[in-house]
């Protein structure tokens, strides 16, 4: 597997697990809340104009993904990953900086490759699903904010350091 799949696969794994907790503390904090309603105040999503049924499915296959990604690992690794997310909470809390910290936690785990497969495997269905859950428009959208992205980080990997 690629250097870039396995980037992408780290960072899609990293977002569920820093958004999982928000979500569940949201809904023990505030069960008064519409469904899904925390999943698309941030970000790409909220420029998307989700319908709160798609925001609540949207969650559920967040959640799931979660659940799977979870199953791949094993306990040492669960904690490993739990000890570097709060180490990243705490200096993202400080202003530290971005970096690389997203590849540095996921080499550290030392994914087998039936492991590095499996989680390309979750995050693909996942990525399915979750675009099966928008309506062509917002599809359309959503793939104009990704080439967004991908130009922005091609010309910060460009830049003079």
């Amino acid at each position: 597997m690629n250097r870039k799949t396995l980037s992408f696969i780290a960072a899609a794994f990293a977002l569920t697990l820093t958004a999982t907790p928000f979500v569940a503390q949201a809904q023990q904090t505030d069960p008064s809340r519409q469904p899904g309603k925390e999943f698309a105040e941030k970000g790409p999503w909220k420029k998307l104009g989700l319908t709160d049924a798609q925001k609540a499915r949207m969650q559920e296959i967040r959640r799931n993904t979660r659940a799977e990604m979870d199953k791949v690992l094993t306990p040492a690794q669960k904690d490993q990953l739990k000890a570097a997310m709060q180490e990243r909470r705490g200096q993202r809390s400080a202003g530290e900086g971005q970096g690389q910290w997203k590849k540095d936690i996921f080499a550290s785990l030392n994914l087998t490759e039936a492991q590095k497969t499996r989680m390309g495997e979750i995050k693909q269905s996942s990525k399915q699903q979750m675009e099966a859950v928008l309506t062509p428009a917002q599809r359309e959208q959503m793939k104009q904010m990704q080439e967004s992205w991908k130009s922005r980080r091609q010309q910060g990997n460009n830049t003079p350091r």
